[in-house]
């Protein structure tokens, strides 16, 4: 199963925004109300969920990450630890 990443916002550019702080370079997004990333190592979703979480208060932002078809966890300064915990436990190579 592909892990997937998903950040939402009604406010415009905003995505945008956040993507070029993350990866510290130029973004062009179609559809800037929402992005979907596909990651095959699963392990590699915690460093955007940490750079979300250390950004949440300057971005109009939700993010959702799927691991399992069909099923979605909304992400939060709240379970955030707990998620990347699970992460590294799940997927421990």
């Amino acid at each position: 199963m592909i892990s997937k990443v998903i950040l939402i916002s009604n406010k415009k550019n905003e995505i945008n925004r956040f993507l070029e702080k993350y990866e510290n370079k130029k973004i062009r997004l179609e559809n800037s109300l929402i992005w979907e990333k596909e990651f095959s190592n699963p392990i590699e979703i915690t460093e955007i969920i940490a750079a979300f979480v250390d950004n949440f208060n300057n971005f109009k932002l939700m993010m959702w990450i799927t691991l399992d078809k069909n099923i979605f966890i909304k992400i939060s300064p709240l379970n955030s630890n707990d998620i990347i915990k699970y992460l590294f436990e799940r997927y421990p190579y």
